[in-house]
């Protein structure tokens, strides 16, 4: 029989993934518990696309990495794309529960200097499950039941990707020269590096997780996932972040510029 606080909150499998990847509810880069509960502060997402708190998050970017605008530029989204889509991933691979992240449902804040932005989910954001969830038979407001695994990852790239990610890809370009594979590399680097990360925790094989969730997200080219120092799979990367050209340059493990 399912746990009620299982079913009583929908988002109950992502923040145990969360938990259980960091060991700790205070991550660096989402609310705790994932919930925004007061909103006095933070702002949505759809203030980045706008244009309206964008230059917000990029001087930030410029200060903390003091590098040239597109270089600062693709850090900062690396950072936001991975922490907007990380409780996506986990969710749909520890449950098949997915939040549906549209850029209104994700709060955004700046107030912690310890890290470029915090994000976190407002109250009530749908959660789409399939049929055989126990949240199906809730009838709660917040839970969209789809058809099968096909439809949820449609749903997923839908808020994800279509409503979220490629709009704000635009919205950087519209400031900075950048490209929009350089970009999605990033996307599918962190896919990739959240599900390996929180291996443990998670059912069935984590590469062929990764295989399915890139592939109905269009960005299977952009990573291969080849032998590590051990055997594991590892994240090799056929964009660059461009951390490699910071004034104290970065080569991330797995960098295609290696």
């Amino acid at each position: 029989m399912p746990r009620r606080d299982t079913i009583a909150t929908p988002l109950a499998p992502v923040t145990a993934a969360l938990r259980a990847m960091f060991g700790t509810d205070d991550l660096p880069g989402l609310a705790r518990g994932l919930v925004v509960e007061d909103e006095f502060g933070w702002a949505p997402a759809t203030t980045l696309i706008d244009g309206s708190r964008l230059p917000e998050l990029l001087r930030g970017a410029a200060v903390r990495w003091g590098g040239t605008p597109h270089a600062c530029a693709a850090l900062a989204w690396k950072s936001y794309s991975y922490w907007t889509a990380l409780p996506v991933v986990l969710g749909w691979a520890s449950a098949r529960r997915v939040p549906l992240v549209d850029p209104a449902n994700v709060l955004i804040h700046f107030e912690d200097h310890r890290q470029l932005l915090t994000l976190g989910l407002r109250r009530g954001t749908t959660v789409a499950v399939l049929p055989s969830d126990p949240l199906a038979l809730a009838g709660l407001p917040e839970v969209r039941v789809v058809a099968d695994e096909a439809e949820l990852l449609a749903a997923l790239r839908a808020s994800l990707l279509d409503a979220h990610l490629t709009p704000l890809i635009t919205a950087i370009q519209s400031e900075v020269r950048v490209g929009t594979r350089t970009l999605l590399g990033s996307v599918a680097s962190g896919i990739a590096h959240g599900i390996l990360r929180a291996a443990d925790g998670l059912p069935g094989s984590t590469v062929q997780s990764i295989d399915t969730l890139l592939g109905a997200l269009d960005l299977a080219d952009l990573i291969e996932l080849v032998p590590g120092p051990t055997g594991e799979p590892s994240v090799q990367r056929r964009t660059c972040c461009l951390a490699f050209t910071l004034p104290t340059p970065k080569v991330c493990q797995g960098c295609c510029v290696r």
